[in-house]
């Protein structure tokens, strides 16, 4: 469907479209939310590690804990990406300890260029493609990115792949109270806040209108039952905001009349689903602004499924996405697996091997007549792979019965 082309797609130049969304499909346990993890790891760790850790501090990084090899080997972390027309490939290893190795290339007109490279403290940028990188080479402790020092001295190049990072978030679906407070503060007072009240209302949730107040605390009063390392942070900010909502809804009489307006207490009164949208119109109205990359583990927990393709298909729409924001989200929802809603190439399946190691495949990868309308089923059928292999849970049961019986 040319329709489905054009709206999920968007040109970077005369030889490269992109993708304006994926999905991923996997069992529980697959691996899904380990690759938002693991993407998010590598955010905070190229915006934070030269500046919020001290010189002897461990590197918070998972490892695969399933293998006796990769217990004793580094982590691997490796992202392509385009920035102000520019393609770059950074990435980097690391143990709990340190930064093993690290590299940034970026790509000409012909061919890729070095612009350093890292093996433990030894590195080695190149004088003529990264200059700002001369000199900072003794300044790069062992647990910190080479990058994340430069772009810490300003340099214009580093500077630019941080903007890259700012740009990019990953957040949890089933986890979105963690958000609550970015989203509340934006309704409050912010540019988008108008956008993030239309959003609301047009998702059919009887609000008509979001009201809400900011209080400020003194952050080690507010927070005397937390834990010490959360009071010391706390105690550095000096101040905690807390903002509170209330939705705006008509009242009734007997005859169906309507006769007012009253406030409901999102927290007291207003569903999970609601509170959840609530939480996650900040990041994607954000993200739809400003062009930025925004990773949902979980989308459809407790939203409607029709809810669910309203969200995604905001980042479908020239109109709605104009500096062609990115989705990838996670889900277990069959139904959005749609020729007219997704291209093949935007379906993505994790899996887990015989060893627990997560692989990632394409729908692209399958012969799929153009004309299917059965990818649900096909799915479900085991056809894609990336579903549960479930057992005979009655004759598991049955088994387990007799068993006991006998005992």
């Amino acid at each position: 469907d040319k329709t489905v082309d054009e709206n999920n797609t968007f040109e970077v130049n005369d030889k490269l479209r992109l993708l304006r969304s994926a999905v991923v499909y996997g069992a529980n346990g697959s691996g899904k939310s380990n690759l938002a993890k693991a993407m998010q790891f590598m955010r905070i760790m190229v915006m934070n590690s030269s500046k919020d850790s001290q010189a002897d501090d461990p590197i918070p990084v998972e490892l695969f804990r399933l293998s006796d090899t990769t217990l004793s080997e580094p982590s691997f972390f490796q992202i392509v990406f385009i920035q102000q027309g520019t393609q770059y490939r950074y990435g980097f290893e690391v143990t709990g300890e340190r930064v093993t190795s690290e590299w940034l290339f970026a790509y000409g007109r012909t061919k890729e260029a070095n612009l350093f490279q890292r093996d433990l403290n030894e590195i080695h940028p190149s004088a003529t493609k990264f200059k700002e990188g001369k000199g900072l080479e003794g300044k790069t402790r062992k647990n910190a990115l080479f990058l994340s020092v430069v772009a810490q001295f300003n340099g214009s190049i580093s500077q630019t792949i941080l903007a890259w990072f700012r740009s990019f978030n990953a957040v949890s679906g089933s986890n979105d109270h963690l958000y609550l407070k970015y989203s509340l503060s934006m309704f409050h007072d912010s540019e988008e806040s108008e956008e993030m009240h239309e959003l609301i209302r047009a998702l059919d949730l009887s609000i008509q209108a979001v009201v809400t107040d900011r209080h400020e605390f003194d952050s080690p009063r507010l927070i005397s039952d937390a834990p010490e390392a959360v009071k010391q942070v706390a105690s550095r900010q000096g101040k905690s905001e807390l903002f509170r909502m209330k939705t705006v809804h008509e009242v009734f009489d007997k005859n169906g009349k309507k006769t007012g307006m009253t406030l409901l207490d999102l927290d007291d009164h207003e569903s999970d689903g609601t509170q959840k949208l609530v939480a996650l119109a900040g990041p994607i109205i954000n993200s739809l602004r400003y062009g930025k990359v925004l990773f949902i583990d979980e989308l459809d927990a407790r939203l409607h499924p029709l809810i669910t393709r309203a969200l995604i298909s905001l980042f479908s729409s020239a109109k709605r996405n104009p500096l062609n924001a990115q989705l990838i989200f996670a889900t277990h929802d069959i139904n959005l697996l749609d020729k007219d809603l997704f291209r093949r190439d935007q379906i993505w399946f994790a899996v887990k091997n015989r060893q627990g190691a997560t692989k990632l495949y394409s729908l692209a990868e399958f012969r799929v007549r153009n004309d299917s309308s059965s990818l649900e089923s096909d799915y479900i059928h085991g056809k894609f792979g990336a579903i549960p292999f479930l057992g005979d849970l009655n004759a598991q049961f049955d088994e387990s019965e007799a068993v006991s019986g006998t005992e």
